[in-house]
């Protein structure tokens, strides 16, 4: 029997707020972080995903008060990224009520903090999170480049190769989203997420340009354990989580089906 298809929503909070735009810029307000996850648990999400997008940028640590408060609201894993650079603050964060934790600046900076953190902890607490953007620049022989600082920074470290070097390091999932694709709702990178797939075994993320339901089962198709998005969940109908699900389950992809709302007790 094949694994469930992951359905993961994505909140990318800045200064306590859920925030979206395009390619990372023009962000615009989302809504507050506690009441979007309980409605996403209540929709029957198989995680969610709590990004601090300005938390490297801006040199501070990850909203621990609002992780807190995220995690007392749902009983689904809880991945919760942003500012993350040494194994104290996973172990603070694990303490805050994660289940998981994504690195992406800090990582690149001294990739033996993936040793470090899985070493201490396991492999299956620790994920890659990976912003990627196509380029042309001779040293990413791939055509994808890794970036850091929310996007904001170009390193020129071949994406591909990076990918194969940290699961090689240990980290129990990579979180692969398309700079070029986020927020656009155009559609995945298919040919990253391929690029990506061909080299790694380890869980695969896709996320960065979701825009209609029919988009996910191609991302999958082309190697993706799970698919993320934030923009089409948040804007979206209320009913999107199970539209997506259904796309994927018509698709011929296993998915973990919504749970039913408990019917009302008899007066």
């Amino acid at each position: 029997m094949s694994l469930a298809v992951r359905v993961i929503p994505c909140l990318d909070v800045d200064a306590g707020r859920v925030v979206k735009g395009v390619n990372f810029e023009n962000l615009r307000d989302a809504g507050d972080p506690v009441e979007l996850a309980r409605r996403y648990n209540a929709a029957g999400a198989d995680e969610i995903t709590f990004l601090d997008v300005t938390a490297s940028t801006s040199d501070r640590a990850t909203t621990y008060d609002v992780v807190t408060r995220t995690a007392e609201e749902v009983f689904i894993p809880l991945t919760v990224g942003g500012g993350v650079r040494t194994v104290e603050d996973v172990d603070r964060l694990l303490r805050t009520g994660a289940d998981k934790v994504s690195v992406n600046t800090a990582a690149v900076a001294r990739p033996e903090v993936i040793t470090e953190i899985t070493r201490r902890f396991g492999s299956q607490v620790l994920v890659l999170s990976l912003d990627a953007r196509r380029t042309e620049d001779p040293g990413c022989a791939s055509g994808y480049e890794v970036t850091t600082h929310g996007g904001r920074r170009g390193t020129g470290i071949d994406a591909v190769a990076w990918c194969r070097e940290a699961s090689e390091r240990g980290v129990g999932e990579i979180l692969l989203n398309s700079i070029d694709a986020d927020g656009t709702r155009e559609g995945f990178d298919l040919e990253m997420i391929r690029d990506v797939r061909a080299v790694t075994r380890v869980p695969l993320i896709a996320s960065g340009g979701a825009g209609e339901p029919e988009h996910f089962p191609p991302a999958v198709a082309a190697g993706a354990d799970a698919v993320l998005a934030a923009s089409l969940f948040h804007f979206g109908p209320d009913d999107m989580l199970a539209r997506v699900k259904d796309a994927l389950r018509q698709a011929g992809h296993t998915v973990r089906w919504p749970r039913r709302p408990r019917p009302a007790p008899a007066p």
